[in-house]
């Protein structure tokens, strides 16, 4: 009957040994999946910050491209307005005469 009695003690002992290894384990793995985590935000933040570098060096070139093209258009565009100043009397007084000389051309027969 002894020998039941520590039969039973061993299997309790087991049991509850199982217990504290599975909570051991389960614990483990919450922390492995923590670290994880961490390590997850870590990576996604340095890539963040490398994208955002990145792309203000990137904008930065843009910029000055833009504000390069601007300036020409600029130019282009007061070269075209001091041409048409420059013959804008001319083309006006080309339009009223031609209005006010009227040169009637009889049709020809077809």
């Amino acid at each position: 009957m002894l020998w039941v009695l520590l039969l039973m003690r061993e299997i309790q002992a087991e049991r509850e040994a199982s217990k504290i290894v599975q909570k051991v384990r389960t614990k483990r793995v919450k922390e492995a999946r923590d670290e994880a985590k961490k390590e997850i935000e870590a990576y996604r933040n340095s890539k963040e910050e490398e994208f955002k570098k990145f792309e203000s060096e990137h904008s930065q070139g843009n910029k000055a491209a833009e504000d390069e093209a601007n300036k020409e258009a600029e130019g282009k565009i007061k070269e075209i307005k001091d041409a048409g100043k420059k013959s804008q009397d001319k083309v006006v007084a080309d339009l009223l005469k031609a209005v006010f000389e009227v040169k009637p051309v009889a049709p020809s027969a077809a």
